[in-house]
């Protein structure tokens, strides 16, 4: 038995208990009989679609069923049919290479087809949870799309559809209150959306993040979201997990995994598990994690840094896989080339994790000698061990005992003559006073190398070396000035780049030199500001280094360029490093470790500044307030963490600060700033302004003391700031740090990173707004729009902008966005979205002439022919001011007695030019509520300039011109078809014509549209913005260069009919006596009126003027079109009828 239903309570079960079935109140149900159970055959949103369904059931399905002898049967038949059909239908709708299961393949259709979506937009994942409408929660399903979160709920008739983009939220919380239990809370600009009642409230959150972060990335950088197609496949089927929330959860661990080990950011994690590392050092087995990925394997304890390891494959001899035993389960030891050897154990998967190594040890570019001996050699002596053996390199390959003699002896040939810091930093050239290496300073020195030379002994040197604490209580002391810079290289993981990059530097070096750009211009002028107070920046040599650096770090990544305060801190690397080195010294601080700090905008600064507003409020709100009161924390903040201190502290106690920046990350900066704010609570609270409060933070920093430098003191700029009568109190440095790790230290980099993201949200959304205040305030003295409706135009036009990059079929769109330009201009629509945004905000929609007349208007905006507008056009579009007119008519009228040259002629509009006007304007009349008063008038108006335009011919002193013989055209111009309106929009209105008196032929001449766009755009607006001429008698001459501008190039000549207007609408002539030829055998080329004439005429019927003044409420429009937005997958004939028990 299979028969219909149409019932409310079914679609409300379909949402709350099935996410794959299709929200619709009629379905097809087929039932054995004496049986309770349903099996769903089909459903649809109206009773056209179900009926639809049924037909098909009927011709396919319904006659087969005879053949079967008992009901169970027909059952499995019509079950099995239905699957087949449904896989097949998957089948052809998705591309053969989803990884997708079949369930989730349903979920993105149904998601599609109920809010809307191309197939472009995938779908990440869905969940059944709560929308709190007020009080009331509403249950349903959320879809996480990459650019949208949408919601669906069909509960007992009342149905909820929400659709945002991601771009949109500003802000995401979890969070749990007395009124909402456990939820998710999602703002935008307009609303507070919350959810609840998930299954797993962490994982939705999470993903949730990552997919606002990357409409953020969008909106900061124009960088938008490319599926990883070389994802390795599961080792197992994951049930429900598509392969873009597989590749998104990829991409989470890969971020976390990069930035746990400061490694590069092309580094892939290939997988982890659990294991215990033997560490000789305390002749123990740490638990912990191993990470294996492209080229490093990894290791992290359990316990926060109690030891960090990091093996770059580059450096690996030895892979052994030896016996187990109890004491030592599944070991697997591994060598280097520095002749060290880390032994893990308790490995789940040993089998597998070694052939995953040599996998990667097989494609690792480094291990690449001349020969091909490279391979796996088996000990077959002894069968329960397996040894990897890599060849040996040549003994000019880099190695891994220390970056700084790896490189101290290599030749590099930047540029010839201009290489004085190839092999060494500055300070070593440019120390100016030795004495102190001899005294006190200088035997701490001295210790501090020893206890470093110690620690290498124990702990090894290099890359593999083990990081434990012991390493951060001697960064925390200071770091050696002979080792700064080798140590520096390894904590920050530029190292790791340089030697995989060999050359690379050299290669930008002379790329860059002797060009010039805006980047280069900056660094110029920037580059005796650094550090000048230091002799090696006194010097050609110490400033050549820098320029070189700079700039080819400006060449590296344009979209960064070059920023302020780049300079000094890249001045302080050439101090420590060579060229090469500090060049990825600096790449890593600008690309991992600052990540955004040095765009135009700052980015990264402020929300990190964000960050530190929110640790204030945590860690010292007594001062919070007073703080924001003085306006103080954005002050400081940016230089502070711009320059590492570098530029408010003096030199030798901020290198120290870089240090340990070097080893800890921001994590540190931050809380040594904590310090800083803490040591001066007092003071700071009795400040009465932001200058006050400036002076006492500049003169603690100022007397920040490193005494166990052995560096000359360097004059700091600060020291004006020194002032009274008391000498300053001096801070040591040391006791500083160690001051903010006894306070501070609970600071954990995962909770920085999730403060990073609300923050990144806050503050990209910020500076969106100061965009469109920016942008609004640029061109609302000249539109006739309020501040309001300029603000909600520009959130539609940018919208629409971002549709294509979303949804467009190539990046141009993407493309065209250069962040390196004005606001106005950084967000730019082609024509095609124009005429979307034209027909849903203007009141000009004239039937299918619609989108002709927004290509002619486009035309006209576009004035740089680029086939792109910017807001400011756009806005000029949609305005009208009925103003103009009446100042055009009056300058028109000054004129009349005298021609001047201060106003520019329009070209006069030919008869085929004036029939296309006819056409626009009585399709733009239809449907108008006055529409049989505005199509009399336009007939009244059309039948007046007709007869001026015989009356202009007869005053003209034009001699007959022979026309050239032209093949008529067979085949009406497909434009011509498209422009005609039906006979419905204009059975009430006549239109009369001039009898042809002349010559019967057909006239081809060459055309100019532009010009003729313009005529009929001012027209179409009903305001005259250029300025013409009287009527007047015309020379051959003018009257040729108005015949050489005139015509309409989108219409034939010749080939408009009478029909071209309407079925009934007929041209009569004006005087009586001439012969009644029709219009449709030639267009009168000899016939012309000008721009007044038409604007005159026009303005005598109330009707049309009182159209073209009409204003349009613009807020109702764009608050209208949301509506629709929010409301084009509800079927507008759900027919819902009332059910009976």
């Amino acid at each position: 038995e299979i028969f219909f239903r149409q019932c409310l309570l079914v679609g409300t079960l379909d949402v709350v208990l099935d996410s794959s079935a299709r929200v619709a109140p009629y379905r097809i149900l087929h039932q054995t009989q004496d049986s309770q159970v349903y099996w769903a055959v089909a459903c649809g949103s109206s009773r056209k679609e179900i009926t639809k369904h049924w037909e098909w059931l009927e011709n396919n399905l319904l006659q087969t069923l005879s053949i079967f002898d008992n009901e169970e049967d027909i059952t499995t038949f019509v079950k099995g049919k239905i699957h087949g059909i449904i896989a097949e239908e998957n089948k052809n709708q998705q591309p053969q290479s989803e990884e997708d299961p079949g369930k989730f393949k349903e979920a993105e259709l149904k998601m599609r087809k109920q809010f809307g979506m191309p197939e472009v937009e995938k779908l990440v994942n869905y969940y059944s949870c709560s929308y709190w409408k007020g009080r009331v929660p509403r249950q349903g399903w959320l879809y996480l799309t990459v650019n949208h979160l949408c919601f669906y709920s069909f509960l007992l008739g009342k149905e909820v559809t929400l659709v945002i983009q991601w771009v949109d939220v500003t802000q995401l919380e979890k969070n749990a209150t007395l009124l909402f239990p456990e939820c998710i809370k999602v703002s935008t600009r307009d609303s507070e959306l919350y959810f609840s009642m998930f299954l797993n409230i962490n994982e939705t959150f999470k993903l949730m993040e990552q997919l606002a972060n990357i409409a953020m990335r969008q909106l900061l950088d124009n960088e938008s979201f490319l599926q990883d197609k070389s994802l390795p496949k599961p080792r197992k089927p994951l049930k429900n997990i598509s392969a873009l929330k597989r590749d998104l959860d990829a991409r989470a661990k890969n971020e976390c995994y990069r930035a746990t080990f400061r490694l590069p950011k092309d580094e892939c994690l290939d997988g982890h598990t659990d294991c215990t590392l033997w560490t000789p050092f305390n002749k123990m087995h740490i638990p912990g994690q191993m990470f294996v990925s492209n080229n490093y394997i990894c290791f992290a304890s359990k316990a926060e840094e109690a030891c960090h390891l990091i093996i770059p494959l580059r450096e690996v001899t030895i892979v052994e896989k030896a016996d187990s035993s109890s004491v030592l389960p599944s070991p697997l030891s591994i060598s280097t080339k520095s002749k060290m050897t880390f032994f893990f154990a308790n490995l789940k998967d040993r089998d597998f994790l070694v052939q995953r190594i040599s996998d990667f040890l097989q494609r690792t570019p480094s291990k690449k000698p001349l020969s091909s001996d490279r391979e796996w050699k088996w000990n077959l002596g002894d069968p329960g061990c397996e040894v990897l053996r890599i060849p040996e390199l040549p003994s000019s390959s880099p190695l891994a005992v220390s970056p700084t003699s790896a490189l101290s002896n290599r030749p590099v040939n930047f540029c010839a003559g201009e290489v004085p810091t190839a092999s060494q930093g500055l300070l070593k050239l440019f120390r100016r006073n030795s004495e102190e290496l001899l005294g006190p300073k200088g035997a701490k020195e001295k210790m501090k190398e020893e206890s470093w030379n110690i620690h290498f002994f124990e702990y090894g040197r290099g890359m593999c070396m083990y990081r434990t604490t012991k390493t951060r209580e001697l960064v925390q002391k200071g770091i050696p000035e002979n080792l700064r810079g080798e140590l520096w290289l390894l904590f920050s993981g530029a190292w790791n780049e340089m030697v995989t990059h060999p050359g690379y530097y050299a290669d930008l070096v002379e790329k860059s030199m002797g060009k010039y750009n805006l980047a280069t211009e900056e660094i110029e002028r920037d580059l005796h500001r650094s550090m000048p107070e230091h002799p090696a920046f006194q010097n050609e040599l110490g400033i050549a280094a820098l320029r070189r650096v700079l700039t080819a770090y400006a060449f590296r990544n344009p979209t960064i360029g070059y920023c302020q305060a780049m300079n000094i801190v890249t001045s302080v690397l050439l101090l420590y490093c060579n060229e090469e080195e500090a060049f990825w010294l600096l790449v890593a601080l600008c690309e991992r470790m600052l990540p955004d700090y040095y765009n135009t905008r700052v980015v990264g600064a402020l929300v990190d500044q964000g960050i530190f507003e929110e640790l204030t409020r945590e860690y010292l709100p007594q001062l919070s307030e007073k703080m924001q009161e003085l306006g103080v924390i954005s002050t400081i903040s940016l230089s502070w963490f711009l320059t590492l201190f570098l530029s408010v502290m003096p030199f030798e106690s901020a290198v120290v600060i870089v240090d340990c920046f070097f080893y800890e990350g921001i994590k540190f900066i931050l809380q040594v700033s904590l310090a800083i704010l803490d040591a001066n609570v007092e003071k700071l609270l009795q400040c009465c302004d932001e200058g006050e409060a400036m002076t006492i933070l500049g003169r603690y920093l100022d007397n920040v003391v490193n005494r166990q430098s052995v560096s000359p003191p360097i004059p700091h700029l600060h020291a004006l700031l020194t002032s009274g009568d008391d000498p300053p109190l001096e801070i040591d440095i040391f006791d500083l740090i160690k001051t903010s790790y006894e306070k501070f230290s609970n600071l954990k980099a995962d909770d920085i990173e999730q403060m990073r993201f609300k923050q990144r949200l806050k503050v990209i959304q910020s500076l969106e707004d100061t965009a469109k205040k920016s942008v609004v305030r640029a061109v609302s003295g000249d539109i006739g729009f309020s501040i309001e409706e300029l603000e909600e135009l520009y959130v539609v036009f940018k919208a629409k902008y971002l549709m294509s990059c979303y949804w467009g079929n190539n990046r141009a769109a993407a493309a065209r966005r250069d962040q390196s330009l004005p606001y106005l201009e950084q967000y730019r629509i082609d024509m095609e979205q124009f005429k979307e945004l034209f027909i849903t905000l203007t009141p000009w929609s004239c039937g299918a002439h619609t989108p002709v007349l927004a290509g002619r208007l486009f035309r006209l905006l576009d004035e740089n022919r680029d086939s792109l507008i910017n807001f400011k056009e756009f806005v000029t579009g949609m305005s009208t001011s009925p103003q103009d007119y009446r100042y055009y008519l009056r300058m028109w009228a000054k004129e009349k007695e005298s021609k001047k040259e201060t106003i520019k002629d329009l070209p006069k509009m030919s008869q085929e030019q004036f029939i296309e006007l006819c056409k626009t304007l009585y399709n733009m009349f239809s449907e108008d509520p006055v529409e049989q008063e505005l199509y009399h008038a336009i007939a009244t108006v059309a039948s007046l300039l007709l007869r001026i335009g015989e009356v202009g011919k007869k005053f003209s002193n034009r001699p007959i011109r022979k026309s050239e013989d032209c093949k008529t055209n067979s085949s009406q111009d497909p434009v011509s078809e498209e422009e005609s309106p039906t006979s419905e929009q204009s059975q009430n209105s006549t239109v009369e014509q001039q009898p042809r008196t002349d010559h019967e032929d057909k006239t081809c001449r060459e055309v100019q549209p532009e010009k003729t766009e313009q005529e009929n755009q001012t027209l179409g607006d009903g305001s005259g913005e250029g300025q013409g001429s009287p009527l007047q008698l015309l020379s051959d001459d003018e009257t040729k260069d108005d015949m050489s501008m005139s015509s309409y190039s989108m219409v034939s000549t010749g080939s408009l009919q009478c029909e071209d207007i309407a079925d009934d609408t007929v041209l009569v002539g004006c005087e009586g006596g001439s012969s009644a030829a029709r219009y449709g055998s030639t267009i009168d080329t000899d016939w012309s009126i000008s721009f007044e004439q038409i604007l005159a005429s026009m303005l005598t019927e109330t009707a049309l003027v009182n159209y073209f003044e009409k204003k349009v409420n613009i807020l109702q429009k764009i608050k209208d079109q949301k509506k629709v937005e929010r409301q084009f997958s509800s079927s507008s004939d759900y027919e819902l009828s009332s059910v009976s028990g």
